[in-house]
């Protein structure tokens, strides 16, 4: 009954390396298969902080640059809604 058990396990085993990233590393060695996952998880994370980290930059600028342009439109309006200076003159000459 245990040899069947641990024939099962094997086969387990063996399904389960056959659908797994680790099935790449055909040595048989856990230190290899171990280390592989690692370097793979170490560049899967620091392509994930660079994605983000450009992700928030570019946030950052483009709000920045809206805020930017909004400010000078602005500016533009309040330039416009300013009266003339002859109409100044029209209204300070009677008094």
């Amino acid at each position: 009954n245990g040899s069947s058990l641990a024939a099962g396990l094997l086969e387990l085993e063996r399904a389960l390396r056959c659908c797994t990233a680790a099935s790449v590393v055909t040595d048989g060695s856990g230190a290899a298969e171990e280390r592989s996952l690692y370097i793979m998880r170490v560049v899967q994370i620091a392509v994930m902080c660079v994605l983000a980290l450009t992700v928030v930059f570019g946030i950052f600028f483009l709000g920045c640059n809206l805020l930017i342009k909004s400010e000078g439109m602005i500016n533009f309006l309040v330039k416009d809604r300013r009266p003339s200076k002859e109409v100044e003159a029209v209204v300070v000459g009677p008094y």
